[in-house]
Parts: C-alpha cells; structure tokens; sequence
C-alpha cells in the first residue's frame, strides 16, 4: 500500500516539475482506480492532501513577489481543496476528462512558472538565494562530467539557501510556505524547503533506472550531506526507509528497483563522512550501529545485494578508529550471527568482511570460525582452515566474470609487494643464487609453504575439479598471483593437476574455457617477457608435466614462443642448466603420467618423436628427458648475440651435456671429474636407453652442423679453438676418452675402432695445418674437410659397421690432397699403383656412397666439402652424378635395329604420356656417341639380383673404377631389391627419389661455382633427359620441379654461360638439333588411351606444354652459345643447316608443331641465320604444299628483311638486290595462286605492300618489275591495285 501511494505521489511530482504529457497523469489515475478499502482510502487521501501540493508550494515560491504574502495563503488553501475534490471524483467515478483537464492546469501552471522563474526558486519571497531545479535533469545524464558538474551545482546553491536560511531571524514567514513539509515529520525542520525538497527528490531518484539516474542522484545526495551541515543523519536514515519501502505488492523489477536505490541511498551517506563526523561529535552515538544493521538486513535480502553492501561497509570501516570498530560495527545487531553463518552459507562477502576489520582490530573471538585464532598467516593459510573456508571462496562466482574482491585480499597476506620487489631487482641472475637466497630466509620458507597450501587445497581441490566456472576462477586467481609471485615459486602454482587442466582444456577447440585458457597463456607469456628466470620456470613447469608434449598435445606454439624469446647469454646458460638438472633428476619426472593420447605437431620445436621411435623403444617417462635433448641444440638456434664469444660459450655447454650423455659412460658411479678440463660430469642413476642415446649423438650432430654454417666464411687465425666448436669437441672427446673410468657408450668392433682412430689423428693433423695455411681457399678446404672427419666420428658411433670404409677413404683422401710432411708421416699409407684413379674421383664416389644413408649434418659437411671441391671435379665425376639423376625403377624396352624412324624419334624425345607409364620407355640420346646406349643401364626389377654391378652392362660405365661402380650401386641394388616390398616402410622409388635429391644439391653448387665452364653443357643435356624422361620424375612432383628449377634459375637464366674456345660445335649441334624436333613434336595419344580421365589429359597437355617451353628455351640458350663462340663460317654453316632441314618439315611435314612466332624469335635475336636462310625461305614459300603454311611463313620473310634494314644502307641493298628474282618469283606466285580466305589474301597484300616499300626505299623497283614479266605485272595490276601502281610509277 504505501508503494501504490509513494510511486503515484512520485509521478505526479514528476510531470508536475518536468512538464511531461498527460498519458503519465492517466497512468497515474489508472493505478489509484483499484478499488481501496476504507481504512487505505483515508490513508491514501491523506497522503495525497499532503504530497500533491509539495511542488506547487516550491513552484510558489518560484513566482516573483507581485503579490503580497497576506494575499498568497489563502490562494494555496483554495488549491489544496481543489486537488483533493479532483482526486476524489477520479477514484470514485474514473472521470479520465476531469483528471485530463486537471493535468493540463497543472502542465501549464508549471510551464508558466517556469517561463516565470528561468527554472529557479527563491523560498521566502526573495528572501533566500534562487535554487535551479533544473539540475535534477542533468543528474541523469550518462556523460559523468555532466552529472558531476549538475552535483557540484546542486551542492552550492543548497548551501547558499540553506545558509541565508539559517541567518533569517523570522522563520516563520517562510514556515508557513511548506507547512505541508513540516506536516511530513521528516526530521528536516532546520533545513531550507528547497533543501527538504532536494533531499526527498535525490532519494526517489536514487531508485530511478532512467539513464544514469542512479549514479548522478547518489553523487548529488553524496555532496548535499557533506555540504549542508543541518541536515541530520537520522532523519536521513528515516527517509530512505520511508521513501524505498518495499511491500508485498510489489512486482520484482520494482523491488529491484527499491533495493538498489537503497544501496545507491546508503552508498552516498557513507562517502559523505557523516558517519565519522557523527561519531567524532558523540562517541555514544548509535547511528553508526543502526547503519550497520541496515546495511546487514539489506545483503540478507538479495544475492546481488551482498557484494556492494559489505563493500559500503567496508568504506566506513576504513574511516572508523579502532574503537569505533569495536563499539560500534562488530556490536551491532546482526552481523555476528551473519559472520557465524558465513561457513555454512558459503559466503565470500562475510570473509572479506572480516579480513578487513582483521587488519584494523587484533579480535579473534569476534569471528569465530570464520577466522583462525589466534590470526596468523601460517594460521590464514593452515590445511584444517583452509579447507574451512572453501565453502566461501568457491561461492565467489556469482560475480563472474569479475573477480570477488576477497582474492586480492587473501593473495595480499600471501604474496606480499617486497617479496616480488627483491625478486624482481635480482633480475636473470643464475639458480643457484635465487636458491641460496631462497633458502636462507625462514619467511621465505613460511611463503613458499602458505603458497603450496594455497594452491593445493583451494585451486587444486576446491576449484579445479568443479565446474567450468570455477575452473576459470581458478585461472584468474593464478593470474592474480603472478605479479608479485617470485620466480622460483611459479612450480608451485603451475602444478601438475594445473598444467593438466591447461591440457585438457586447449586439446579441444571446441571446449567451454579455450579462451579462458589461451588469455591465461598469453599473460603468463606477457609476464615472463623482461625476466629470463620466470621464462626458464614457466617452460620447465609446462613441459615437465605434459611430458615434454604440452604444444604437441594443445597444438599450439607456447613453449617453442618461449624458448625462441631468450636475447642474454645468461639467460640461455640459465634455461640449459635447468634442462639438465631435470634430465639428470630421476625425481623430475612427473609422478602422475599424462593419460593423454600421443600427437604429433608440425609447429612444434622437438618435432615428433613417435616418428622418430616407431618401435616404441621411449616410454613414457623418456619423452621429458627427449624434449630435452631434441631442446638444448633450439637454445642457440634463435640466440642472436652481439659477441661471439658468448655464443661459442653457450654453444659449448650444450656441447658437453650431448658428448657425456651419448658417447660415454662411467663404470664408477654417477659422476666423474676430469682435473685437465676441471669440471664434474654426471650420469643419471639409471642407464640411459640405447634410444636416447642414438638422440644424443643426433642432436651433437645437428649443433656442430649448425655452428658450421654459422661460422660465415672461413677466416684463418692462429687461435682456431678459440672460436672452433668443431676443435673444442675433438679436444673435449680425446680427454673424456683417455679417463679410465669412462669408456663409449657403444663398443667399437676393430673396423670400427680403427677408423675412429684414424679420424681423430687425421682431424688433429688437418687442424694444425689449418692454422698454418697461407691462403683462405686452402684453409676452407681443410676446415671442411675436418667437419666432415668429426662427423663421421660420430656415424661410426650411431650406425656400427657402415662407415668405416669410406671414413678410410677420406682419411686417404685428406692425405692426397694435403701432401705435408706431418701428413705423410703415418706408415699405414697405401702405397700408389700405377693408373689409380683420380683423387677427386675417389672423393666424388666417397660422398656419392655417403649420400643415401647419411643424417642432415652429415648432408651439410659433404655438399661444404663438394663446395669447397668442386672446381676440381673431373667429368668423368660428374658424370656418375648424372647417372644417378637419371635412373628409375622402370625396366627398360630394348629396340630393333629396324624401327620406324618415328617411333626412334619419340623415344629420344622421351614424350610419352603420363597416363602410360606401364608402357613407358627410357628418354635415349641417339644423337649422342657418349649416351648411345644410356636406356640400357636402366635395370629392371625383375632382372636385379643380389650383385647389381655384375649385372650392369652399360657402356657409359667404363670411365668408372670397379671399386667406385660397387660403392655407388650396391646402395642401387638394394633400392631395387626392396622395391618388391612396398609393405611398410619407405619405398624404393621413395628412396631413390631422396637420393636423386641429394646429388641434385651437389649439382645445383657445382653450377653456382662454375657457371661458365663447358661441363654445363653436360649437365644441361643430361637433366633436360631426366625431366623429359617420364619415368625419371614420375611418382614425385618436388623432384620434377627441382630439375626444371636447376635448369631455368642456374643454367638458362644465368647471368654467365659456357663460352670461347672451350666450348665445341660438335656437341652443341645435336642438342640445337634434338631440341628443334621437340619443339615441332607434336601432341599424340596413345591408342590405349581412347578415353583417358579429363585429369590424366588435363595433366598430358600441361606436361606437353613445359616440354615444349623447355625446348624453345633450351634451343635461344644453345643459339647464345653458339653466337658468343668463335666458330668458323663452315661450322656456323652446319647450325643452319640443321635449322634448314627443320624449316622443310615446317613446309613439308602436316605433323610439325612448330610455331611460326618461336621461328620469327630465332631470327630476331640471331639475324645472322635468317640471312642464310633468307634465299631458302624465299624459295619454300614459293612452293609450299599448305595455303596456310604458306601464308604464316610471309611473317618470317617479313622478319629478316627488318631485321636488315637496320644494317647499313649499303649492306641492305646488296642483300636485297642479290635476291629481288626469288621475291618477284614469289609475289608472282602469290597473286597469281589468291588464296581463297580473305585473311590470309588480306596476308598476302600486306607482305607485298611491305616488300614494295623497301624496294622503293633502295630503289631496286626497276629491276623487281623487269623481273615480273607480263603476265607478273598483269597479274599484280589486277590483285594489289593502286599498291602496284604506285610502285611502277617510280620505275
């Protein structure tokens, strides 16, 4: 009941003030027409008699003083009358028409006033200040700085009013203006009626949901309390309960509504300081009790309401004295038994309640349970208590997403702001002293023990293992600890039931919190940017418990982000001593193994380990220690240091760690010392697996490798160790190999061991002479030749067996090609025979046998040393390179002798489809003597036996040793005889793609190298086969494009190409001649193909497409050759020829493709042909079998003549006179025999209106038209016209 007469007094003083329309007045009267009973009818007429007229009094005063006070009194008493016979007839009646015309008096009365006034009041007739109502507009506004500006207003001139009110020694005048005020019994009789008005409205305003109302009218009561000393805090506390009363017939938005305007009420009476000014004037005071208890009855109320009343609370607790707290707070009435119940209701408010008063009071019997007793902080954070409150801190999630303001509270008392001041000024220093540190203090150890408490009881046990809403608390919670949690501390809050949940959670991208989980990554990756000891903590926490799979398993990129981020050679020394205390440390492995499955992860840094251990040698526990090897040689790899030295010192660590744990073991215990290099060296307890072991050496490998390519070129200072890691770990491996309690973790059979012998002396040798060697390219041949020794070294340990002969052979290979004394000394020298091969022979077979089954590194050190080499190679080398390019697994079709002369054709341009390799033949050089017969060493598959090399009958095979042709083909047999096995594994043809790879890189450096020498021819010629050989490419796409990007990029679009006398004729014009005929081949099908997939053609025709651009490209590039030589005028005259008999197929032949522009090219860039061919041409177009053919080859004829009329003018005449017989011959031919499309006749005009303007221009038309003849002339007169004419005139 008191909400129906509250909300309609309060709308009709709205539209009163603010002149709204008269549909609210109806809503009004629609609300007071429910049928009342007697008793509220009175009370409700009451009320009305008394509210409605409260505006009109102050719009009274607004009026200017015309009028006499005598004159005014009566005038309100009539108005009062009146409103309430209105009143009475719309509850009674409902007469909408009276009430209408009610607000419309009242609508205008108001607008007069106003228009009046300016929106002003001046209580007492102009005996007060003005007051502007007009602010209680602006108090809404969503701008803040329009709210603030309306209360700052509000606030002066209320004091004004008040003030001059208070010096009126006759109040009575003014009293009797707002005796409807006083009738209230507001507790506001010393206040200003403006100021009673202005304290009634801010209330009512307060539980307005309009705009920003809520906020601007607490702001503007919040200032009036302050600045107006008369009005009294009891009467306040009065009003707002008398103004916000909730009843029962409320709805819940208007609950609502009368709730949050109390809070907002409450929240400007404590901002205000009235409370402590209250409590400073009489300590007695009860005020602050009954605040309190308001503020307790007001959280029981809502759930919503709980939160920012204890926060209200918490503002005047900060204001209090102690014994205010104690007196008057904790006394009164109902708050204990609301803290007593906050355990069991699980409320987080009553909590934070308490904590704050905790640190103002030192009470532990006030709180109970709710606090430990006596308060500690090793009490806070004890297990039992703990557990107590969890009830409380898990109910905290009614505030999502924002965090409940009692975390920030708890993680104060447990991570206080010095802890992270003196971690934080340490900076990236090394562990041992942040563990020093640690431990010499007890309240660190206190901290760390809260902080393990913490985490395991609340985040681990309380809000981790319950729903998704406390799980994401449970992140936001660690995010709160970061910025003042010490480094040393982070395994404590990335536990392994943490790393777990960030697991589990980023393993689905379709999980609730995968963004909750990626935020919490990204800060944890913002916090430990500038400090390289939280980098190192947070990567090893993470992967210590994921197994060293937490990006494989989140598919994700955060630890190899982390680890690429190091920038300080502190750093980096700091992350790999951490790596290896964790692969030494039996006890780092995770004691609760992931149950996740095993993936795999391309982005990842470690790469997949499950390819690499198929077998499933690596268990569980041997992944961590894996990432950890596969990690070390990744430290260096992004370090981007300004020194160096620095880099070498990081670089010999990570050296170390690999040499102890994959070469050697200790007999005697876990650690050995070595007094030489004055340093321990452990092993774990348990040995390591044979698996492991193999990773060590691999990634020993890949960082000496990696340290080469790094080192730039070569420069030779006397101090090579110095910066040598490759000299380091020989030194490094000769002092731990000479220890008598450590011996290789494999042993050596006596091959092998003799050969690792062999490698460290000669690697020694090779370094001494390095130091001494004068020039730069001798010593970059040595340097290479020493990391290829080490690197061998190292295979003889990983694959027994396998190396040892060819270690020999470059040991022997060292020795030959660095003839000193100090490498001549071994007596073990083999001594020489007559016709032994060449050393770089021997060197080029060494590596080709390598190649096959080497590792990367040992990749990189042979194409460094064929680098380094490769301007010695001897053909007869590189032509067992070729060989390899060009072979398949496809048997080869032997020919008759008496084959057609095309099919010899097709396969020596090797143009079969793609769709028929079934039926596939080998791409044959007939044209060239040294590769007659190459189809032949193709082997098949069925015809391969254990011992290939016998098997082997190819002629272009005798240059090769028969040691060299077993070496390189045994790795070939093999690829055959498994080609039979498909199952499992590698292929063959897989395989021998890779190797055809690898010698492709070879190949490609021997190009960059030696671009101009003859040998390019070779190369070119023998690639161009292998690409249009389809079975040489077929089945791998990348090795396809390979060569043709070798070919294009290092030969035909290189800057410098083979030219000079080095260059011979002889093997230049079967290529000019093999590769005119293919451009002319034309596009065939084979008769099996009848219905070929739109793909299978699809692929042919762009196949046919590339071959034939390789031809045209192929035959401009030999052209280039041959005009940069000095050939004779005879062998110039043999290239033309070859181009004259392709010209006749041109003419002659329906199945020549050739185009006529790839001719119009040829002749444009070499007009030296088409002068000696000009006459040819002449003579072809006169008696061409085709129209068209006939047509198209006028443009050649059209061609050279330009390209000679840039020559001198005498020069151009004597070349057109000495052939102005043919060119009338075949104009005369031309119009003579029209043809019958009026394109190629329009073709004909044209060419011949060419050829009479340059005969104009060289005066030979006299003799051109002697030579026409009559029936010439006619005919010309009669087809070309005025063209004709024109040119006869000048005769």
């Amino acid at each position: 009941m008191g909400s129906k007469k509250r909300e309609s007094s309060s709308k009709q003083e709205s539209a009163l003030e603010n002149g709204e329309d008269k549909q609210k007045l109806n809503v009004i009267s629609e609300n007071a027409d429910v049928e009342p009973s007697k008793k509220r009818m009175k009370k409700e007429k009451k009320k009305k008699d008394i509210e409605l007229p409260e505006v009109e009094n102050v719009n009274d005063a607004h009026a200017t003083p015309a009028s006499s006070n005598a004159h005014r009194a009566p005038l309100n008493s009539r108005e009062r009358k009146k409103h309430r016979k209105l009143k009475d007839k719309v509850r009674h009646s409902g007469e909408g028409q009276k009430i209408d015309s009610g607000a419309e008096k009242m609508e205008v009365e108001s607008k007069n006033d106003g228009n009046e006034s300016g929106g002003t009041s001046s209580s007492g007739g102009g005996l007060l200040p003005k007051f502007h109502i007009g602010v209680f507009k602006e108090l809404a506004a969503v701008d803040a700085s329009v709210r603030e500006a309306a209360a700052k207003t509000l606030a002066v001139e209320l004091r004004q009013v008040q003030n001059a009110y208070d010096k009126l020694e006759n109040k009575d005048e003014v009293e009797d203006k707002s005796k409807l005020e006083a009738e209230k019994d507001d507790g506001l009789n010393n206040c200003a009626p403006s100021v009673r008005y202005a304290v009634r409205r801010l209330i009512r305003g307060v539980s307005s949901s309009r705009e920003c109302a809520r906020q601007g009218f607490a702001l503007g009561l919040t200032m009036l309390v302050a600045t107006v000393r008369s009005i009294k805090l009891e009467s306040l506390l009065k009003l707002i309960t008398s103004l916000l009363e909730v009843s029962s017939s409320m709805k819940g938005q208007e609950v609502k509504d009368c709730l949050l305007g109390r809070l907002f009420a409450y929240g400007a009476l404590a901002r205000s300081g009235k409370l402590t000014e209250e409590w400073k004037s009489d300590n007695n005071c009860v005020l602050i009790k009954e605040f309190t208890k308001c503020l307790i009855d007001l959280a029981a109320k809502k759930r919503y309401l709980q939160e920012p009343a204890v926060a209200i609370l918490l503002e005047i607790v900060g204001k209090l004295p102690e014994e205010a707290l104690l007196e008057h707070i904790l006394e009164a009435s109902g708050l204990q038994e609301w803290l007593e119940g906050a355990t069991e209701a699980g409320n987080p408010d009553a909590l934070l309640l308490a904590l704050k008063i905790q640190e103002k009071v030192s009470i532990d019997h006030k709180f109970n349970k709710l606090l430990p007793s006596p308060f500690s902080k090793s009490a806070l954070f004890a297990a039992d208590y703990l557990s107590t409150i969890s009830s409380c801190l898990k109910e905290s999630t009614f505030c999502q997403p924002r965090v409940h303001s009692v975390w920030p509270v708890l993680i104060s008392y447990l991570l206080p702001d010095v802890i992270q001041d003196a971690d934080s000024a340490s900076g990236p220093i090394s562990s041992k002293k942040h563990k020093k540190s640690r431990k010499s203090s007890s309240a660190d150890e206190d901290m760390e023990k809260n902080l393990v408490s913490f985490c395991e009881i609340i985040i681990q046990g309380s809000l981790l293992t319950s729903s998704h809403d406390r799980k994401k608390l449970a992140l936001d919670v660690l995010l709160l600890l970061l910025p003042n949690l010490p480094a040393t501390y982070v395994h404590v809050i990335l536990s392994y039931k943490v790393v777990q949940g960030l697991v589990d959670i980023l393993s689905t991208k379709d999980s609730l919190l995968y963004k909750v989980a990626q935020h919490f990554l990204k800060e944890l990756s913002e916090w430990v940017v500038h400090d390289d000891m939280r980098r190192v903590e947070v990567i090893m926490a993470l992967q210590k418990h994921s197994n060293g799979k937490f990006d494989c398993i989140t598919r994700s990129k955060t630890v190899k982000d982390l680890m690429s981020d190091f920038k300080t050679e502190s750093g980096c020394i700091l992350f790999i001593e951490s790596l290896i205390t964790m692969f030494l440390d039996e006890g780092q492995s995770s004691e609760e193994p992931s149950d996740q499955i095993q993936t795999t992860d391309d982005n990842s840094e470690i790469g997949s380990i499950e390819d690499k251990d198929a077998a499933g040698t690596l268990g569980t526990a041997e992944f961590l220690k894996s990432w950890v090897v596969e990690s070390l040689p990744a430290v260096q790899k992004h370090l981007k240091l300004e020194q160096d030295a620095a880099k070498f010192r990081v670089e010999k660590e990570v050296l170390k760690f690999l040499a102890v744990q994959g070469l050697f073991s200790s007999s005697l215990g876990t650690e050995v010392t070595s007094f030489e290099l004055q340093e321990t060296f452990r092993w774990p307890k348990s040995a390591i697996p044979s698996a492991l072991s193999h990773m060590c050496i691999e990634q020993l490998q890949l960082l000496l490798s990696n340290a080469q390519k790094g080192e730039g070129p070569h420069a030779v200072a006397s101090g090579v160790e110095a910066k040598d890691l490759g000299s380091y770990f020989m030194r490094f491996l000769g002092i731990l190999y000479n220890i008598p309690s450590v011996s290789l973790s494999r042993a050596l059979n006596s091959d092998d061991e003799k050969a690792f012998k062999k490698l460290q002396a000669m690697e020694s040798q090779l370094s001494k002479e390095e130091c001494k060697c004068s020039t730069t390219s001798d010593a970059s041949k040595i340097h290479a030749l020493r990391y290829l020794l080490i690197q061998l070294l190292l295979q003889i340990i990983l694959r027994p067996g396998e190396f040892f002969e060819a270690a020999s052979e470059v040991v022997m290979c060292c020795k030959k090609a660095f003839a000193s004394s100090d490498l001549e000394s071994s007596g073990e020298d083999e001594p020489e025979e007559d016709g032994a091969p060449e050393l770089m022979d021997v060197l080029v077979d060494t590596m080709l046998s390598l190649l096959p089954q080497s590792s990367a590194p040992l990749r990189s050190a042979i194409e460094q040393v064929f680098k380094c080499f490769c301007k010695d190679i001897t053909d007869d080398g590189l032509h067992r390179m070729l060989r390899v390019v060009k072979k398949d697994l496809k048997p080869a079709r032997h020919h008759n002798s008496d084959s057609d002369d095309d099919d010899a054709e097709d396969d020596l341009l090797g143009l079969e489809e793609a769709e028929e390799s079934d039926e596939a033949e080998t791409g044959e050089t007939a044209d060239s003597d040294q590769q007659t017969d190459e189809s032949e060493a193709v082997v098949g598959v069925d015809a391969v036996t254990a011992e290939l090399p016998d098997a082997s009958d190819d002629e272009s095979d005798e240059g090769m040793d028969d040691d060299a042709m077993f070496r390189m083909d045994t790795y070939l047999a093999r690829i055959f005889r498994e080609k039979k096995n498909q199952a499992g594994g590698e292929t063959a043809h897989s395989q021998l793609v890779l190797f055809k790879l690898r010698v492709l890189s070879l190949l490609e450096l021997y190009l960059h190298e030696n671009p101009g020498k003859p040998q390019v021819i070779k190369i070119f010629s023998n690639l161009a086969q292998a690409f249009i050989n389809p079975q040489t490419t077929e089945g791998s796409e990348q090795l396809g494009q390979r060569i043709w990007g070798i070919i294009q990029k290092k030969i035909l679009k290189a800057k410098e190409y083979p030219k000079g006398e080095t260059v011979s004729v002889a093997i230049l014009e079967p290529l000019l001649e093999k590769y005119l005929k293919l451009a002319a081949k034309p596009f065939k099908r084979k008769k099996s193909a009848s219905n070929p997939s739109k793909k299978k053609q699809s692929a042919s025709w762009s196949r046919h497409r590339l071959i034939n651009s390789l031809a045209r490209s192929s035959t401009f590039w030999i052209l280039k050759i041959i005009d940069a030589s000095n050939f004779s005028e005879f062998e110039l005259q043999k290239v033309c020829d070859i181009l004259q008999h392709i010209l006749v197929d041109y003419f002659d032949s329906k199945k020549s493709q050739m185009k006529c522009e790839f001719l119009k090219e040829i002749f444009r860039r070499r007009p030296w042909i088409g002068k000696q061919l000009f006459g040819f041409l002449l003579e072809k177009c006169s008696c061409a079998k085709s129209q068209f053919r006939q047509v198209e080859a006028l443009d050649l004829v059209t061609e050279v003549l330009k390209s000679h009329s840039s020559a001198t003018e005498k020069t151009s005449e004597q070349f057109l006179k000495s052939h102005v017989p043919k060119l009338s011959n075949l104009i005369k031919h031309l119009v003579t025999n029209m043809p019958d499309k009026q394109a190629r006749r329009a073709g004909v005009r044209k060419f011949c209106g060419k050829v009479f303007q340059m005969l104009a221009t060289f005066k030979l038309s006299s003799s051109f038209v002697d030579a026409l003849e009559e029936d010439g002339c006619a005919a010309c007169q009669s087809q070309l016209g005025d063209t004709y004419l024109a040119l006869k005139k000048q005769v």
